[in-house]
């Protein structure tokens, strides 16, 4: 009988991951993401582990999105205090706040415990094609 080979943190190999957004649908970039950070798509996948790798993701304002969300797509904070409810449109985010846009929508894909913190401080996003860690994909890629 074969056991299952649990991995433990010490032992995982991360790799970076570049993942260019021009022309691809939003959505679809961020299960892809999601999955990568969490490390599902490697075989010694452990759920209680962080497994995943580093996900970097150039152009992530030439993103496509489908239907009428630029229009009608609001995302709302709240403070706690009475009358501090506010309220972005999804255009308005993906022109001012690229990063925090992709971070709130690969969050919520992500488990909702330390270990999706942990995993989210992976994912790094830039609206431009330049980004500082050419370094570390360049080393992964061999």
């Amino acid at each position: 009988m074969k056991m299952t080979k649990v991995v433990k943190p010490h032992e995982v190999q991360r790799d970076w991951v570049l993942i260019d957004a021009e022309g691809k649908t939003f959505g679809r970039i961020l299960t892809e993401v999601a999955s990568i950070l969490r490390g599902k798509h490697k075989p010694s996948f452990t759920p209680n582990v962080d497994c995943g790798d580093y996900v970097v993701i150039i152009n992530a304002e030439k993103a496509k999105f489908t239907g009428v969300k630029m229009d009608e797509k609001e995302y709302f904070t709240h403070s706690g205090y009475f009358g501090s409810t506010k309220s972005k449109k999804l255009s308005d985010m993906l022109e001012n706040h690229t990063e925090k846009l992709y971070k709130l929508a690969v969050r919520g894909m992500l488990p909702k415990t330390k270990l999706g913190k942990q995993m989210l401080k992976k994912l790094k996003v830039y609206a431009g094609s330049e980004h500082p860690h050419t370094a570390q994909i360049n080393k992964g890629a061999k």
